[in-house]
Formats: C-alpha cells, sequence, structure tokens
C-alpha cells in the first residue's frame, strides 16, 4: 500500500503554530522564520485541500478542521516523541 503523507517540514510547522495559535511563536519554536511557517502552512492547506486558520488584519486563528488535524497531530507527536526516548534510553546507537 503505497501512503501519500503531507511534507513532515509542513506537520511540524502547523503542529507548532497550532499549539501556539501564532505563526511567529512557532518560527520561534522551530528556529525559523514567520515567512517559513506560513508557506509550511499554505503548502499542507494546499495538500489537504482545507484552511487550517483564519487570517484576518493582524489576527490569526484556527479553524475547526484546523482543530481537528491539530489534535490527532498531536498524540502522534506524542507517540513519536516517547519512542524516540525509548530508543534512546536502549542505547541503540550505531558505533561511530
Amino acid at each position: 500500500m503505497a501512503w501519500r503523507l503531507p511534507p513532515l517540514n509542513a506537520l511540524r510547522a502547523f503542529e507548532a503554530a497550532g499549539r501556539h495559535v501564532s505563526f511567529t511563536r512557532a518560527a520561534e519554536e522551530l528556529r525559523v522564520t514567520p515567512g517559513a511557517v506560513s508557506r509550511q502552512i499554505k503548502l499542507l492547506e494546499g495538500f489537504l485541500g482545507v484552511a487550517l486558520f483564519e487570517r484576518g488584519n493582524r489576527e490569526l486563528k484556527i479553524s475547526e478542521a484546523g482543530q481537528a488535524y491539530a489534535a490527532a497531530l498531536n498524540g502522534i507527536f506524542e507517540q513519536m516523541h516517547g519512542a524516540t526516548s525509548r530508543a534512546n534510553a536502549r542505547c541503540m546507537c550505531i558505533a561511530r
């Protein structure tokens, strides 16, 4: 089965922006520019075919679809963090 998944950077940008409801704060967390976060989210919105944020004059609001998607992604990112922590704890390191 071929999986068609959105780009990981776009997911990371959206997850951070969704938590903060701010492209600027997400950019600070990810150490990129707010413009880069905005571009990644537009890419993700195009991939999904749905608006994840409602953009107004100097105002950003997460859409209903964005809230649902952010909640699902948050759980997935938590699972990935846990799996990574467990792998690191077991010292599954490649000898250099």
